[in-house]
């Protein structure tokens, strides 16, 4: 006799999708033909409330990584929710122990940003150095007074260090790109990677965090947000970071003590920063506001056309594989990280 999943329950022929945000076109209308769908065509974040009575009234609930689903929300779901199917890479919105707990299976999308996360990760560690925010807003301001040997400059990228925290698919993505501009590549990660991969990325292992911190030109982070990776960067180790160190965050903002960043910044104790995260999103602290020496970015890092369509897709076949009654492809297993 076959083993038995503890997701195993009989599923509905046509489940009642709902929808938290608004997706592209395209997916909305093949959720259309295939499920039951609920969609959010005005875009309006779900509040709590909003999300509970939706986890009341539905197989599948299709969340964002914006909406926050703690344990109490889950506990109070009923046995009808049986799939938390998210739309993005990143799981830490969903309480993931309380969901094993009740049975609710929860699938996401990885893969899908990493190309395009890794173009804007590049494109700041381009910006930064060389201006180009303080360039355009000069531009835009009417004060250009012309080209002279003095005005504007910034610094090159070539020959210098990059270091790399969390060498996962995006930080190899960084890594293939900054090769082709002349960076020196090191990396951070849990585990070193096989000794061809490094050789393909032209990438170095330290095992010793503070020691890339201390070391590099640059510094991007590309970690997964856990407790054991909350508040990484603290305010210790950008003591650490040279007086011309940049770093680049578009992974999570509370991955880095942002406050002691913000220090750092206004002291010009560190080059300067790009950012496309923040520690408390939408709101955004307003001494960053101020400062010519970082780049702000609304957390844009995956927001293409094609990225969109692409985790809509996967999040539609994880629905109609369960709904067949099998495992989805992007299962989200114990242990994720």
């Amino acid at each position: 006799m076959a083993a038995t999943s503890q997701y195993d329950r009989p599923r509905p022929a046509k489940p009642r999708v709902i929808v938290t945000r608004e997706l592209p076109d395209s997916v909305h209308d093949r959720m259309g033909e295939l499920f039951d769908v609920v969609p959010n065509l005005t875009d309006r974040a779900f509040t709590r409330d909003d999300l509970i009575a939706a986890m009341a009234d539905c197989d599948v609930l299709v969340p964002t990584v914006t909406d926050q689903i703690d344990a109490e929300m889950i506990a109070q779901a009923p046995d009808r929710l049986k799939l938390l199917a998210s739309f993005g890479a990143g799981v830490d919105h969903i309480d993931l122990a309380a969901a094993r707990s009740r049975k609710i299976m929860i699938t996401n999308t990885p893969g899908v940003f990493t190309e395009d996360t890794a173009d804007m990760t590049m494109a700041l560690i381009l910006s930064v150095p060389r201006r180009l925010a303080e360039g355009e807003k000069l531009m835009r301001s009417g004060k250009w007074e012309g080209w002279k040997p003095s005005g504007m400059l910034g610094h090159c990228i070539g020959g210098k260090k990059l270091g790399i925290i969390g060498m996962g698919r995006i930080g190899q993505a960084v890594a293939r790109r900054a090769s082709g501009f002349g960076l020196s590549i090191v990396y951070h990660n849990r585990r070193q990677l096989p000794p061809a991969v490094e050789e393909s990325l032209n990438a170095s292992y330290i095992a010793d965090l503070d020691e890339l911190i201390r070391s590099c030109d640059i510094i991007t982070i590309h970690c997964p947000r856990t407790p054991e990776t909350h508040g990484l960067i603290s305010a210790d180790r950008i003591a650490m970071m040279k007086p011309s160190t940049y770093f680049i965050n578009t992974a999570r903002g509370d991955l880095i003590d942002e406050n002691a960043l913000i220090t750092a910044l206004q002291n010009e104790e560190i080059g300067g920063a790009g950012l496309d995260v923040y520690a408390r999103e939408p709101a955004v602290d307003k001494r960053l506001l101020t400062l010519k020496n970082v780049v702000l970015l609304p957390h844009m890092g995956s927001a293409t056309f094609e990225g969109r369509e692409a985790s809509g897709e996967r999040v539609i076949a994880n629905i109609r594989v369960w709904a067949d009654g099998h495992r989805p492809p992007d299962q989200v297993l114990e242990g994720w990280a």
